[in-house]
């Protein structure tokens, strides 16, 4: 992709599998990747791994849900790293169960880690950006914020208004020609989904996704990185505030 060459990225949640994969990509491109994940010793780990195959990478421990806490993460990156070029909001959270079955303190949690966790990445990162005149975002978003799921009734609540929340800050961001899009991913084989589907139960939900997949697969933590690297590319540069779904075809939208 053109321009992620020495690009300081920062990945959120970048030990998670998503998280990973979207990391070793921008390594692999040549960019300097900062991971943010609250489980420093698995960043770390990614880190490492990155940097044995030729890239840079630097761990650290953030929790986006600490407003002062992400800004002075942020600061530091940009004291160790450089400005940075490239902000991909990919840390979630979420456990399977219907909403009637919920309670306020499952709702906080998962909205703290969803919705607030990018506020305030964005908060810290794009005035950075904007007083420089550059930058990308990339929000990881869900089709379950798209089309609704099932026992995902708050996560859904949270990604729908991170899709709405790019959308405004696309339009924001315009005069500074800094794009802001979406990637949403399907079904996809990770921790999370494993959270949402336990037991024989779960076995069986699986099962069914695979099957409402035109491509008869689930998604694989690979199959994301792709997109978020183009959209973070110079070749993505006049593209913005749009939303984009990996997920075999099971939705389409145009």
């Amino acid at each position: 992709m053109k321009g992620l060459k020495e690009k300081v990225v920062v990945v959120t949640g970048a030990a998670g599998g998503i998280g990973t994969a979207i990391s070793k990509r921008f390594g692999e491109e040549g960019s300097t990747v900062a991971l943010f994940d609250l489980n420093e010793d698995g960043a770390a780990r990614v880190a490492a791994e990155i940097e044995a195959a030729g890239g840079k990478a630097r761990a650290y421990r953030v929790d986006i849900t600490d407003h002062e806490g992400v800004h002075a993460a942020v600061a530091r990156v940009e004291e160790e790293l450089g400005p940075i070029e490239v902000l991909v909001n990919n840390a979630g959270w979420d456990m399977g169960s219907f909403f009637l079955q919920t309670e306020k303190p499952f709702w906080d949690k998962v909205v703290a880690i969803n919705l607030y966790g990018p506020l305030n990445m964005h908060h810290a990162v794009l005035r950075r950006m904007a007083e420089r005149g550059r930058g990308r975002v990339v929000n990881i978003s869900s089709d379950a914020g798209r089309v609704g799921s099932s026992m995902e009734a708050v996560y859904s609540f949270c990604k729908g208004g991170l899709i709405a929340f790019t959308k405004t800050m696309a339009r924001e961001m315009a005069r500074q020609h800094i794009p802001v899009n979406v990637v949403c991913p399907g079904p996809t084989a990770t921790p999370l989904l494993d959270n949402l589907a336990q037991g024989e139960k779960g076995e069986r939900i699986k099962a069914a996704l695979v099957k409402a997949v035109p491509f008869g697969r689930m998604g694989e933590p690979g199959d994301i990185p792709g997109t978020v690297a183009f959209l973070a590319s110079d070749d993505a540069a006049f593209i913005s505030g749009q939303v984009i779904s990996v997920s075999g075809g099971l939705t389409m939208a145009g």
